[in-house]
């Protein structure tokens, strides 16, 4: 499969400020890619770059081999054939669920948009409702409607600006499920922005996460949350404690909760010096409680989240997010132990944690 978008080292500014910076991507046809990240990292300049709505100050961008843009030509945003569904959906309301499908389709005749509109209305399962207007639907079911006229008339390109924030929590995972199958079973090739990890898990074949105008990692989403290349995004995938390190030996460490070994660290982990401080990044299922009631740590915090519990213990004077299969609560004394698997190491930069 070639590649559906080339972007290279793009630099978009407003005014004298640099909004994104040299940044560089490749999209693989039928691929879903998710730039994730917080409010002001980029993300949603880089979709509007893409679409062709803002102007590049430097750098290349390419769809399927056509230069669209160079900072010294554009083409504009109605000749790209990119797609784009807003986070209101932007439906027209004097408009049916039918027209408003139809609405952008090419010089066809009547027959053909019908048909068209009645594939389109069949792909996302809303039979039925080519009559309704946008105010008698649901956030779901406009969704849909958003989504069958993007693909009504074939974009190369589908570009989602936060998709599924106006959807409710109860019908969003169901609903980010459908439409995912829905744009592979079409090869749709979708770049989304979200600022939620877990959409962006549910959601995307791959990620890029998106900090101060560039992408700090880019990969599937697993690699991103096993083997994350900075500690900015292992801690925006997922949370965690660090806990200070000397290397003992290959895939051994030296620790305040005694001596660590883990076969699970990349070749080029800082492990072999052994002057070289670093952190172990410890997820919650790495650090295991079982109550004792001869040990000294205690449980200072318990976290319900709704389908099992966390809790935070200090160990030498560093705070560690911790899970176990007992109910705990405040104040109880626990033996702490450590799970090796998928730990992740990084070098000690001075930053607490």
């Amino acid at each position: 499969m070639g590649k559906r978008l080339t972007i290279t080292q793009l630099t978009c500014r407003y005014g004298d400020q640099t909004i994104l910076e040299s940044l560089s991507l490749s999209v693989t046809r039928g691929e879903i890619i998710c730039l994730l990240g917080a409010s002001g990292c980029g993300k949603t300049t880089l979709l509007k770059a893409i679409a062709g709505l803002l102007p590049l100050h430097a750098g290349k961008l390419y769809l399927n081999d056509r230069l669209l843009d160079d900072s010294s030509r554009q083409v504009a945003p109605e000749q790209r054939h990119i797609g784009m569904i807003f986070q209101d959906y932007a439906l027209f309301p004097h408009l049916t669920v039918s027209e408003n499908i139809a609405f952008g389709l090419p010089s066809q005749s009547r027959r053909e948009k019908q048909q068209r509109v009645e594939e389109m209305l069949s792909l996302v399962r809303l039979d039925g409702y080519q009559s309704r207007y946008p105010h008698q639907l649901s956030g779901g079911q406009q969704q849909r409607v958003a989504i069958a006229r993007s693909l009504a008339y074939q974009p190369e390109l589908l570009l989602l600006d936060e998709p599924f924030s106006n959807i409710d929590t109860q019908v969003r995972h169901e609903l980010i499920r459908e439409i995912r199958s829905i744009f592979k079973q079409q090869g749709v090739t979708a770049i989304f922005v979200t600022h939620s990890r877990e959409e962006a898990f549910a959601f995307a074949d791959k990620m890029a996460v998106m900090n101060q105008g560039v992408i700090e990692q880019f990969g599937p989403a697993s690699e991103l949350y096993h083997h994350p290349s900075s500690r900015f995004v292992a801690d925006f995938l997922g949370g965690g404690s660090y806990l200070p390190a000397r290397p003992g030996g290959r895939h051994s460490f030296h620790t305040p909760l005694g001596r660590i070994r883990t076969d699970s660290l990349p070749d080029n982990a800082p492990h072999r010096d052994p002057d070289q401080a670093c952190v172990l990044l410890l997820r919650p299922q790495h650090v295991l409680l079982k109550a004792d009631s001869r040990s000294e740590t205690r449980v200072l915090e318990q976290q319900f989240m709704g389908d099992h519990c966390r809790y935070i213990v200090n160990v030498s004077g560093h705070h560690l997010v911790a899970t176990s299969d007992e109910p705990l609560t405040v104040g109880d004394p626990v033996a702490v132990s450590i799970n090796p698997q998928g730990i992740h190491v990084f070098p000690d930069d001075g930053i607490s944690g």
